[in-house]
């Protein structure tokens, strides 16, 4: 007997524009605060949520205001304040180490193009005192298997706002790409990226727009 169709929803949020966005720095785990920008991105992004008409059961987001603020944004939109909220460090940008702060075309001139593309795009050279994508793999994984799996597996619709990294890590964790694919992959700030399940299962993702 087939098992009858039950669909739930993953939305994976990228925040909206930071300052340090605005201002071309590396971010990682600095904490700017949105701008007026990022405020209306997140809005908008809230907008398209609202569309579908999904209530969720529970929010996950980031230690990092900006991620954070977005969700809030989004929440608020959408009328849903009744739902389990959880901010966690595992789900934070990935650590910049001696580039966080610092401008990108500066620091092209320092250590040169070809080495900053490693490092902002490679899946494991990591810059110097900071994460590599893999780690960020290795830290967003066994916490999206732990805490966020389970109410998939239950049919529930589940929101995260974080980072472009550890959206990246979570869509290499749902088998949406391999890590020699994702280097390729952009998630604009304030686009949400919707995942359908039926019983657990994915069936399709897709940007909303």
């Amino acid at each position: 007997m087939n098992k009858e169709k039950k669909i739930s929803y993953l939305v994976l949020i990228r925040h909206g524009q930071s300052e340090w966005n605005e201002q071309n720095l590396f971010t990682g785990w600095k904490n700017p605060p949105l701008t007026e920008k990022g405020i209306k991105e997140a809005e908008n992004a809230g907008e398209k949520i609202k569309s579908l008409q999904i209530i969720f059961s529970h929010y996950f987001t980031s230690a990092l205001i900006r991620a954070q603020e977005t969700g809030e944004i989004i929440l608020n939109t959408l009328q849903q304040k009744d739902l389990i909220k959880v901010k966690d460090q595992n789900l934070n940008e990935r650590d910049y180490g001696d580039l966080s702060g610092l401008n990108k075309d500066e620091a092209r001139k320092e250590w040169g193009e070809d080495q900053v593309h490693i490092w902002r795009r490679s899946y494991d050279t990591p810059p110097p005192n900071g994460e590599s994508l893999k780690d960020v793999v290795n830290r967003v994984s066994p916490y999206y298997e732990r805490e966020i799996l389970p109410y998939i597996n239950d049919n529930k619709n589940v929101l995260i706002a974080a980072h472009g990294n550890s959206l990246r890590a979570t869509m290499i964790q749902l088998g949406l790409y391999k890590p020699e694919q994702i280097s390729s992959i952009e998630l604009p700030t304030g686009s949400p990226f919707c995942i359908d399940f039926n019983n657990g299962i994915l069936e399709k993702s897709y940007f909303l727009s």
